[in-house]
């Protein structure tokens, strides 16, 4: 079975800063938009800010591994070499980190290379990557 694309719509509250960092920042390819919304093509899949000018994100945070992971978020998994690339990308953006990026439950089944960081408007993002891929849903 070939997996499909996802698609996720988000609200941002202000189109040209989501553009300039989607676009600019996370490398993102700019497809349709309008006065409105943005599509952006994210690792092969489809997201779109819709703009909400009056937005206010209000994430919650749960304790994992030590840190205090915001909910919601969104984001994807990548190779490792992938997201050394986006490390440096963001962080020489000056994108402020949530979470630096680091090895999570070292040594431990589903160990993981973890960061998280937010848009302009908020939205909380992460971004991860496993030496091994059968660690994604191992137990």
């Amino acid at each position: 079975m070939t997996l499909r694309p996802f698609h996720l719509a988000f609200p941002v509250h202000d189109l040209s800063a989501a553009r300039g960092f989607y676009r600019d920042v996370l490398g993102c390819g700019e497809g349709r938009s309008s006065d409105h919304w943005i599509d952006f093509e994210f690792y092969g899949h489809q997201i779109v800010a819709h703009l909400d000018p009056h937005m206010t994100p209000r994430p919650i945070h749960n304790a994992v591994d030590g840190h205090d992971v915001p909910v919601p978020h969104f984001g994807i998994v990548l190779t490792m070499q992938q997201w050394e690339a986006l490390a440096e990308r963001v962080r020489g953006a000056g994108v402020q980190f949530g979470i630096e990026p680091h090895i999570r439950f070292p040594g431990q089944v589903g160990e993981q290379a973890t960061m998280f960081f937010c848009d302009p408007s908020g939205n909380a993002l992460e971004f991860k990557a496993f030496a091994d891929d059968a660690q994604l849903f191992a137990t």
